[in-house]
């Protein structure tokens, strides 16, 4: 199975820049995974909330196959611990799931195509992060998820 990330805008801070290398590295070990950035729109100053979410939802969009299995990193999506994630993943894998598509929205989150769209929901956390610090919390749990199911001994009980 390929996983893919979607994100819109580039990650400024070094520090989220290094992390996410970090983890990329790492699921090369377990799956093809690509990571795709979205610029962010130009002149988006002159935009409201509204038009700004449904142009980057186009982005988004274009970048999805209808055979892509699309999932939003949203707070109003599914809660799982770390385990039911890791057997979430074996459950698409065992499906033979060919792609999964994962998105992190912009600052206004997803348009209404979007999550039309959408295959699932999929929430970090019920606390609030940064539309950048998502990036390394879900790479860092989709790590944790394949090595929980190769039972290394990166997830400690």
């Amino acid at each position: 199975m390929v996983i893919e990330l979607i994100v819109v805008g580039k990650t400024t801070a070094r520090y989220l820049e290094e992390g996410i290398d970090e983890y990329l590295a790492r699921l090369k070990h377990y799956t093809k995974f690509t990571y795709t950035v979205i610029p962010e729109l130009k002149n988006a100053k002159s935009l409201r909330e509204n038009q700004i979410k449904e142009a980057e939802g186009e982005l988004i969009l274009a970048k999805i196959a209808t055979s892509d299995r699309l999932v939003l990193l949203d707070d109003k999506g599914m809660k799982p611990t770390s385990e039911k994630m890791a057997e979430w993943l074996q459950e698409a894998m065992n499906r033979a799931t060919r792609k999964m598509v994962f998105a992190v929205g912009g600052a206004y989150g997803f348009s209404e195509r979007v999550y039309d769209r959408a295959d699932e929901k999929l929430s970090l956390s019920p606390l609030t992060f940064s539309h950048q610090m998502v990036r390394l919390i879900f790479l860092e749990q989709v790590y944790r998820s394949f090595t929980i199911l190769s039972n290394e001994p990166y997830h400690h009980r």
